[in-house]
């Protein structure tokens, strides 16, 4: 078999043996054969955290709802589904996801592995809401965990790295249905921003704001503002001195927004606000890089003015940067353990070679305030600091040791960054 590759195209993966199992029985004989594999879901991630030397498994096949529970707001879903096959399904029940990345089109257990989340004060990252993982251990045996019976466990593998097994199924927390109203603002300065960055996060249920650091200005201010019986929303033309946008953007200048949710105010499902691009809207590849840094909420105006001096070397390789808030969590291996959060996202031309270069530069520019890096994204912060970061690390490698004792599930990502 020929190599495969992510889905932006940047990284190929090292094994030729593809194997695609149809059940959990399957997912076991496979795990009892082999002695080193790993499992990719949607393949997102644009680092080597799911690549294998010898076996890949990918669980495209199992990617259907095994039970949907509406009195007690919990679906469970296989690992294979992604949340547009999530949110289609959910439509018309009353209930809902409380966030999504910008793309729908990612595998659940994938995302919740690694700690990736959407955009709000208040809402915590995508596997903030697993409440219960079936996962095959590295003796092929089924194992099920679950809040009410170990909520210690679940938060040790909620953002399990894919360290311990393959996940086979997850249990969701749901929230009741709601809409939303995009409404875009373009043109806020920097000095707007850290006078006001508090204000201007806490705003709506998501922001994000987007830049291409060629100029001290945020180019677009996305504001996702849930809409209830209770209240109406208040709109201005003037946002912390952006300027409403009267016409439908796409986050990257000069790109037609037919890919892009609706804005204008025009009120819609959470489903199809919540995410930047429409659900039905499936991009083929991304011919793109990305880097994302995870700070403490407190430092984000300390951090931009950080940055900007670095604009002349970041602009020329950048697509877009996205900077959005995340709320704190209590699971042990996320970004966001135990701490109000923002993330600052980089979307990169296809220029490994270029961003090579510049990354070291913004690693150092945000150091002082302690930037993790996203799991799944590209970064060359050295292993022992990504380490220091996780003081339930120790806790974790014995948990996995435990689960995987033979380190089947283990690859140079995870002997680097978390055994090194």
């Amino acid at each position: 078999m020929t190599k495969q590759r992510n889905w932006a195209g940047n990284y190929i993966y090292s094994a030729t043996n593809w194997h695609t199992p149809e059940t959990v029985a399957e997912v076991q004989q496979l795990v009892k054969k082999c002695n080193h594999l790993k499992v990719v879901g949607s393949r997102h991630s644009f680092n080597d955290i799911a690549d294998s030397t010898e076996n890949m498994v990918s669980l495209e096949k199992l990617n259907k709802v095994v039970s949907f529970d509406s009195k007690h707001r919990k679906i469970t879903i296989e690992a294979g589904m992604k949340y547009s096959e999530v949110c289609q399904y959910l439509d018309g029940t009353g209930l809902a996801l409380h966030n999504l990345a910008s793309l729908p089109h990612i595998s659940v257990a994938g995302a919740c592995a690694t700690a990736t989340h959407g955009s709000g004060d208040k809402n915590g990252n995508l596997a903030t809401i697993v409440s219960a993982i079936e996962f095959v251990n590295g003796h092929g045996e089924i194992v099920s965990i679950s809040r009410e019976e170990n909520e210690e466990e679940i938060k040790a593998l909620a953002v399990s790295l894919g360290a311990a097994g393959i996940i086979t199924k997850l249990t969701l927390d749901l929230i009741p249905y709601f809409q939303v109203r995009q409404d875009v603002y373009e043109n806020l300065s920097f000095h707007n921003f850290n006078e006001n960055n508090e204000a201007i996060f806490s705003s709506g249920y998501s922001v994000s704001l987007f830049t291409d650091w060629k100029s001290e200005c945020f180019r677009q201010v996305w504001l996702k503002r849930a809409i209830t019986n209770k209240d109406t929303v208040k709109l201005t033309s003037q946002f912390y001195g952006a300027q409403l946008a009267t016409e439908k953007l796409h986050p990257l200048a000069g790109l037609e927004p037919d890919s892009c949710t609706d804005q204008l105010g025009i009120p819609g499902p959470w489903h199809d606000r919540l995410a930047h691009f429409r659900i039905n809207f499936t991009p083929s590849s991304g011919e793109e890089l990305q880097s994302e840094y995870i700070i403490p909420r407190k430092y984000i105006g300390n951090a931009v003015e950080a940055l900007s001096p670095l604009g002349k070397e970041i602009a020329p390789l950048l697509l877009v940067s996205e900077i959005r808030s995340i709320a704190a969590d209590d699971l042990w291996m996320s970004m966001n353990y135990k701490q109000e959060s923002i993330a600052i996202h980089f979307t990169w031309k296809d220029d490994w070679e270029g961003v090579k270069q510049v990354l070291p530069k913004i690693e150092t520019a945000l150091e002082a305030f302690h930037a993790r890096p996203h799991w799944g994204k590209l970064f060359t912060m050295d292993p022992k600091r990504v380490q220091s970061f996780y003081e339930k690390l120790p806790e974790f490698k014995n948990l996995v040791q435990k689960h995987d004792p033979e380190g089947k599930f283990r690859n140079e990502f995870l002997n680097k960054y978390i055994f090194g």
